[in-house]
């Protein structure tokens, strides 16, 4: 199976949500998208493929977003892509592309569904909350 992640390695989910992957046997593709940047179509293959819209995608917390005028719901989606084809931090991360779909993975456990095998246990969450238990099972 194929997985990408647009990761951050300064971001704890995005962190999470590798080790999850790779947990789970699986090798994936890392895009530094704070290095690499994005372009508009990736974004808006992204987007759509996620069910995403720019604003929904939008990372709010430690990005200059609000110095950016960017919480402002008059805000247009071409100037919320705009922004974040500047500015790459401003795209929330994790996006988890597979075979399965394509997610937002936050909370992390969102990348469970993406992946042909669960990890083995036990794993926990970023916080520390148990995600999957010591005999494999996700737990609620």
């Amino acid at each position: 199976m194929s997985v990408v992640i647009h990761h951050n390695p300064d971001c704890g989910t995005s962190r999470n949500v590798l080790a999850i992957i790779k947990a789970s046997g699986v090798e994936p593709v890392v895009i530094p998208y704070l290095d690499t940047g994005w372009t508009r179509g990736q974004l808006l293959g992204l987007f759509a493929a996620a069910g995403l819209t720019p604003r929904s995608a939008l990372r709010i917390k430690r990005s200059p977003a609000e110095a950016l005028g960017l919480l402002d719901p008059d805000v247009g989606d071409e100037a919320l892509l705009a922004a974040m084809l500047e500015h790459p931090i401003l795209v929330n991360r994790p996006i988890v592309c597979t075979p399965k779909g394509v997610r937002l993975c936050r909370p992390s456990e969102a990348v469970l569904d993406l992946l042909d095998h669960l990890p083995q246990g036990p794993l926990t969450k970023e916080d520390g909350s148990l995600l999957i238990d010591a005999e494999g099972n996700r737990v609620a």
